[in-house]
């Protein structure tokens, strides 16, 4: 499919204002699972955003069918696992450390493609998974050189997120984005119910919780599926990961001066590399590149 500039350039902007909203996500999600269980505060979040959209955009559920509904189920089963080990894991480490280490799943969008539809990797992409490496080690490695607990449950969440970005990619550009959005909310909720009540002990909702809850609900879930599901229309996974990918960026700034997160020398340097092994995987340079 043959896409406009203008279109193009919308869909860049509009990735960007969700990186931006998820950047922010990383603060409400790290301040809620202090006051709620990861799963019961899944559950919440995915079921209230479920409740709002089929209130709201109740009309569109009639370009539902047995294809949409699976592939809605498939891209929902994807969010909520990279959700759950991003969740679970930011119990274990700190919110800027989790916002850079989420942002790995830029690096793996290449190589899924690879796996499932033969587009191989080039230079670029191997260079930028060495130095990623690289970077993840420098910002998660401890001077005993042990990886938190954390650090691996958020290092896994980018799988699911890759995962995510591609079939939202292979079905939204065939399907109507909020019917698909819709159910891909109830598929999360559900599997986060499940989970919630067989591992988790039953929570006690304080009102406290509320502003993240919502700041979850309607900005960084509600709106921002919605945009990157009709977004995704119009540019591919690996352009729309780098942007999204920029999350990281915002997450770690807003945690350092909201949580007052520490930094150390080698952990700015890691997310630098982490940020240069993205940059490289996505632009191949080509901004450096003379242009006749």
């Amino acid at each position: 499919m043959k896409i406009s500039k203008n279109k193009a350039l919308i869909s860049d902007i509009a990735l960007l204002i969700v990186a931006i909203i998820w950047g922010g996500g990383f603060i409400a999600v790290k301040d809620s699972v202090n006051l709620i269980s990861p799963f019961y505060q899944m559950t919440l979040r995915f079921s209230l955003a479920s409740l709002f959209m089929v209130i709201l955009f109740f009309k569109y559920l009639k370009h539902l069918n047995k294809n949409s509904i699976f592939q809605g189920i498939i891209i929902g089963f994807f969010m909520f696992l990279g959700f759950a080990l991003q969740t679970v894991g930011i119990v274990y480490t700190t919110a800027s450390k989790s916002a850079f280490l989420t942002a790995t799943y830029v690096l793996l969008v290449p190589f899924f493609n690879w796996l499932i539809f033969k587009y191989k990797p080039d230079k670029y992409a191997l260079i930028g998974a060495f130095i990623c490496i690289i970077g993840i080690g420098m910002l998660t490695l401890q001077k005993d050189i042990n990886i938190n607990f954390g650090d691996i449950l958020t290092l896994l969440c980018g799988i699911g997120f890759a995962a995510q970005i591609i079939a939202t990619d292979i079905y939204a550009k065939k399907t109507e984005p909020l019917s698909l959005t819709i159910v891909q909310f109830i598929t999360a909720s559900i599997l986060s119910f499940i989970v919630a009540i067989i591992f988790e002990p039953k929570p006690t909702l304080s009102i406290k919780v509320m502003p993240s809850i919502l700041y979850l609900v309607i900005f960084s879930t509600m709106l921002c599926f919605i945009i990157q599901n009709i977004a995704q229309k119009y540019t591919t996974a690996s352009h729309a990961a780098i942007i999204l990918s920029l999350e990281s960026v915002f997450g770690s700034i807003l945690s350092i001066i909201i949580f007052k997160d520490k930094f150390s020398l080698n952990m700015i340097l890691g997310c630098l590399l982490i940020f240069i092994a993205i940059i490289i995987t996505e632009t191949k340079l080509s901004f450096l590149k003379k242009k006749y």
